[in-house]
């Protein structure tokens, strides 16, 4: 009945207590963690998944591409179908067009004008005769008026006539016979007109056998064809039919220099007419239609797509959109695609076995890597579905976007966040393939995803910010913008078309990082996995624990401090995780909280409760803090890191001081001690001293069982050293004085009791290692138990007398 106050006590007396979160059992867990069936399980799920995501219903007729751009596979058409092509019927066009010869039409305006011309020149004729008679007619005045004539002739057009020649046609005779001649050559000037004269540049002229040039001519709206005079035939026709006149020589060639002024050409260019003349040649012409039959290869790989076979390509994706008649294993055989993928997921299992073997022991984590395998591949897959979309089909430049806007990136990362950035890579690669796969064995998108993922790997695997996940991310996203534009070019691809892909790459890189953001808590409470985002979060001292801890049991809070430096310096020291070691550190006492008074730390004015404790339900209360601090960090949800390091942070230790009083090595206070028993006695007490004896009752053996934690020991080097960073943080707040080899001797002490204990047999930590995290918890404690200067106390010395004497 002694013992029933302190059990309930034990219990938390009356008051009512909090219902713990329940965890599936141990066994349950190990089993799915370690089962190899569901290793294998997951092996032949991610197999299948792949193949159904990757390669069913993919079709090459749904590559998209553009004219001029290289086309990364053949495309072959599935079924015969015909379609009217606009290319072929533009080109007939153009070739219509330029036969059709041009239209042109004759010009009589310069012959209107110089027919004026001329009038004007025989009635300034009459007025020289009726000024100056024929015996006047060669005096100095009528020369200057003779001149005026010829300049003002001259003048009226662009004329080239001298004094001398006007002078022949004045003197030729009267104004009747001056009249006759003129007449007879403006006849001679229409005729040559109504012909047409050209020059020598003239266009879309036919020569006939003859040497005759041919015109089309526009006359009363008819066109016909026509023989058009050159210049030198019109000069020599207008020269002899003024030698017909019979007026002598001299005349004559002064009045043919005088008239071929107003011969020029006056074939004019019709562009109506002409344009006129090509419609109706054009409206006759009939759509081409192409007829395609089955299996003729519509494009070849490694070539440039040329408009012809762009408007085949597009109307075969019609074709098949609205028959359906796209062959599901149309290129690779599906059973070669099976093959492909189990290559690649064997390669990544030995992968995996050579550099990472924790995965391979996890089925936590090899279900995780599965996972944003399937995740990713879906995202790839379904971007590449939306090419089948009637738009894409129609809008085939929106299309060629479609390889740029699959999130390549995203499992990448999330792997390099949640695991390590080695598996990252390797996934990396597999993402890569299987994209350039899905979107026709492209070689180039292949290598850009690669690169974009390797940069935001690189930028991300040691983040401890959200935020600089995304900034990962868009570097990731401006590689794919660089290369797309780079790409574009070599292609020769229109400038709004590459602008619209570096666009789509880099919104699908700061999209991918804002998924990551989104998905990455939701993964890591699936899959139990913590970031060092999270962590960093949990170093914030406002947490509800640690603000609790700070009130109800300071002397803990200070020691989980100090604990949280050795760490964290400790694991630094060797190249594990510091920033895990600081975050379980601050959290591996939490259940002390529960009864804060029975730990040294927490007790003042010397009241110890476990003087009037027996020793055995004393080690219980301590052990107990364990189970309490793990039910604390599940009802609050930290991570499972931190469950772990509470669950391990004493291993199955023994309890020494209990141990030791129920062994009857230590008395209860103000009681002689007996010496400690050696460690090679192994004869302990028949019972144990606290447990009064009763009649008819043999005495209770001690076991040592009771006085040691239920463990498990470390798993993680971070566990490992925490539980050492917690001994020597308490063992040398015993030391009365500091010295770096004292302080040196107890931690070599501790250590080497834990590993010979076996506290340390599970965890991955090295020799070299333990000496390094030793090296470290010496330089770390002696900064901080470092002894003071004493500063003086007392009154302020008076100074001495006659000091300057």
């Amino acid at each position: 009945m002694a013992l029933l106050p302190k059990l309930k006590l034990l219990r938390g007396g009356n008051t009512p207590r909090r219902v713990r979160k329940r965890e599936a059992p141990p066994g349950l867990i190990q089993f799915l963690e370690q089962s190899r069936v569901i290793a294998a399980l997951i092996f032949i799920a991610t197999v299948a998944a792949i193949v159904l995501i990757s390669f069913v219903g993919v079709r090459t007729s749904d590559v998209p591409v553009l004219p001029n751009q290289t086309a990364p596979v053949r495309i072959v058409a599935n079924a015969p179908f015909s379609y009217e092509s606009d290319e072929l019927t533009r080109v007939q066009r153009e070739q219509i067009r330029d036969r059709i010869p041009p239209v042109y039409r004759l010009e009589f305006e310069p012959l209107t004008q110089f027919e004026t011309n001329i009038q004007d020149l025989l009635e300034a004729f009459e007025r020289f005769e009726q000024a100056f008679p024929a015996d006047a007619a060669s005096s100095p005045a009528a020369h200057e008026q003779l001149e005026t004539i010829t300049q003002d002739f001259n003048r009226a057009g662009p004329y080239r006539t001298t004094i001398d020649d006007l002078r022949a046609l004045l003197f030729l005779g009267n104004a009747t016979q001056r009249f006759t001649v003129v007449e007879n050559a403006l006849l001679v000037l229409r005729e040559i007109y109504a012909q047409g004269v050209h020059d020598e540049t003239a266009l879309g002229a036919e020569t006939a056998a003859g040497g005759i040039t041919v015109f089309q001519i526009n006359k009363a709206d008819q066109v016909s064809n026509q023989a058009v005079e050159s210049m030198e035939d019109a000069l020599t026709l207008l020269r002899i039919n003024l030698a017909a006149e019979g007026i002598g020589r001299p005349t004559t060639l002064a009045l043919f220099r005088i008239f071929r002024n107003g011969v020029t050409p006056n074939l004019v260019y019709d562009q109506e007419a002409t344009r006129a003349l090509q419609q109706q040649a054009i409206a006759d012409l009939k759509p081409v239609v192409v007829e395609v039959t089955g299996g003729q290869t519509i494009i070849e790989p490694g070539t440039r797509v040329t408009p012809e076979q762009y408007e085949m390509l597009v109307a075969h994706r019609r074709e098949v959109l609205q028959s359906g008649t796209a062959a599901m294993d149309e290129g690779l055989q599906l059973f070669g695609r099976v093959l492909l993928v189990l290559a690649m997921v064997l390669a990544c299992s030995i992968y995996i076995r050579l550099e990472d073997i924790e995965t391979l022991r996890s089925n936590s984590r090899l279900g995780l890597l599965a996972l944003v395998v399937m995740l990713n591949l879906t995202a790839v897959r379904v971007s590449y579905e939306l090419g089948a979309l009637p738009f894409f089909v129609e809008h085939t430049s929106a299309a060629a976007l479609l390889p740029y806007i699959a999130p390549t990136a995203l499992a990448p990362v999330i792997v390099a966040l949640l695991i390590d950035a080695g598996s990252a890579v390797f996934m990396a690669l597999l993402i890569s393939i299987f994209t350039g796969v899905i979107y026709g064995n492209r070689l180039d998108l292949l290598v850009l995803t690669f690169l974009a993922s390797m940069v935001a790997i690189s930028s991300a695997r040691l983040t401890r910010k959200r935020g600089a996940i995304v900034r990962a991310t868009t570097l990731g996203g401006v590689v794919v913008a660089t290369f797309a534009m780079l790409i574009g070019v070599v292609d020769r691809l229109p400038p709004l078309s590459v602008l619209q892909q570096m666009g789509a790459g880099l919104g699908t890189g700061i999209l991918t990082g804002v998924v990551v953001v989104g998905i990455l808590p939701l993964l890591e409470s699936l899959f139990k996995r913590t970031t060092d985002i999270t962590l960093l979060e949990l170093t914030d001292y406002n947490h509800p624990l640690l603000r609790r801890m700070q009130m109800e049991a300071p002397g803990t809070y200070h020691h989980s401090l100090v604990v949280a430096q050795l760490a964290e310096n400790a694991a630094d020291a060797i190249g594990a995780n510091a920033l895990r070691a600081r975050v379980c550190a601050l959290f591996h006492d939490i259940g002390k909280m529960v009864k804060p008074e029975y730990y040294t730390e927490n007790q003042r004015e010397g009241i110890n409760p476990h003087d009037s404790n027996n020793p055995s339900l004393s080690a219980l209360i301590i052990k107990s803090h364990v189970k309490e601090g793990v039910d604390l960090a599940l009802q609050h949800r930290l991570p499972r890191t931190v469950i772990n390091v509470i669950r391990q942070h004493h291993g199955t230790s023994l309890i020494r001081y209990f141990f030791y009083r129920a062994m009857g090595a230590i008395k209860p206070p103000g009681q002689s001690q007996a010496p400690f028993p050696k460690a090679e006695d192994s004869n302990p007490p028949l019972r144990d001293p606290g447990t009064p004896a009763l009649p008819g009752l043999e005495p209770v053996p001690v076991s040592e069982t009771t006085y040691r934690y239920d463990g498990p020991r470390p798993q993680f080097k971070e566990s490992a050293i925490i539980l050492l960073a917690d001994s020597c943080e308490a063992a040398s707040r015993s030391l009365a004085k500091v010295t770096p080899q004292g302080l040196g001797e107890l931690i070599d002490k501790i250590v080497h009791d834990h590993i010979a204990d076996g506290q340390l047999d599970e965890s991955p930590l090295t020799f070299s290692e333990i000496t390094r995290i030793k090296s470290s918890f010496n330089f770390t404690l002696l900064n901080m138990l470092h002894s003071r200067v004493a500063y003086p106390t007392g009154e302020k010395p008076k100074p001495a007398e006659n000091a300057g004497s």
